[in-house]
């Protein structure tokens, strides 16, 4: 079995290295005729062809921006960041075994014995955050008025810029998916005839406090999925730096996917390797990984402007609120 951190201390770029774990994850599919390594190696081809191709990832950005500036003449009052990246590789990788061992381990609690390949095949296709956009608002202090709870009247807003969103988006060529979730979890700030789209973490937080409103965009022009977040800076805060940071979720959903006290050793070989690669990532040292990129101060931190472990960012925008007594009354 091959994985990613064979790569990790090579020296190459993050590009090289995707390039030939990719190329080694289809030689190993047809040697060993293993239908999820070929997935696993077209799903590497899928980030590749991302970080490889600007072009699309520029008019995308500037289709975004076309909301941004929508938002910066309708709530001249509010504070907001607009930004969007591309899933780093490790994330990635992390994610896409998981989803093999996640979707194994819940057939096999359930039927007692390992799914057929097809089924997990099933699982492996909605991959649908790979590019993803945040957007963060702030209403200052000097914008409320006496006895306004700023947490409520900052949620109004958010719930009131998400009822925007897919009609403004839908003419710049996104067109907005159904979501899974519950439409009984939503809020009533959110129109009736989007409750379909939105995955309402505001209304309904995680166990761990995480809160944000998420929307899944199909791209027509460049034929892509995109994700679109939308939170107030103190839901950010909580999920960035506080309790439901974001390291913190995955190193829960890490221990989560890595059970396998119910599947014997040997009764899936593709639950097996998944499971395997995923406590080989688990173990990474940052500091002693070796990948030609941009120096950070830290090697623990590392940002290397190409995707290995932080993410690409591809649109960086920030609005500043007006001051009081720039408004008319």
């Amino acid at each position: 079995m091959i994985s990613l951190n064979d790569y990790l201390y090579s020296g190459n770029t993050v590009l090289k290295i995707m390039q030939l774990y990719s190329h080694d994850l289809h030689e190993n599919a047809i040697k060993n005729n293993n239908p999820i390594d070929q997935i696993h190696s077209e799903f590497l081809l899928r980030i590749i062809d991302l970080l490889e191709h600007n072009d699309f990832l520029t008019s995308q950005s500037q289709r975004i921006r076309e909301f941004y500036k929508y938002m910066a003449y309708e709530y001249p009052f509010l504070a907001f960041t607009f930004k969007g990246r591309i899933k780093s590789l490790i994330r990635a990788e992390q994610k896409f075994n998981g989803y093999v061992v996640n979707h194994i381990y819940h057939y096999y609690k359930e039927h007692g014995k390992c799914p057929d390949v097809g089924e997990v095949i099933k699982d492996l296709g909605f991959f649908r955050d790979l590019i993803a956009y945040r957007i963060v608002i702030s209403i200052p202090s000097c914008h409320l008025k006496p006895g306004d709870d700023r947490k409520e009247v900052e949620k109004k807003y958010l719930y009131e810029i998400a009822n925007k969103l897919p009609e403004f988006l839908g003419r710049e060529g996104f067109k907005v998916q159904i979501s899974e979730s519950d439409l009984d979890k939503c809020s009533p700030y959110l129109k009736e005839d989007l409750k379909g789209y939105y995955r309402d973490y505001v209304e309904y937080p995680t166990p761990y406090g995480y809160q944000s409103l998420h929307a899944t965009f199909f791209d027509e022009v460049s034929q892509s999925y995109i994700e679109v977040q939308l939170r107030t800076k103190a839901m950010d805060d909580y999920a960035e730096i506080g309790p439901a940071n974001h390291l913190g979720y995955e190193k829960r959903q890490d221990n989560e996917r890595s059970r396998r006290d119910l599947i014997p050793v040997g009764d899936s070989i593709y639950f097996d390797e998944a499971y395997e690669r995923g406590i080989l990532l688990q173990q990474i040292d940052l500091s002693e990984i070796d990948v030609n990129m941009f120096g950070a101060v830290s090697n623990a931190l590392i940002n290397d402007g190409c995707g290995l472990y932080r993410g690409r960012l591809i649109l960086p925008f920030e609005h500043l609120s007006r001051f009081q007594n720039d408004l008319v009354d």
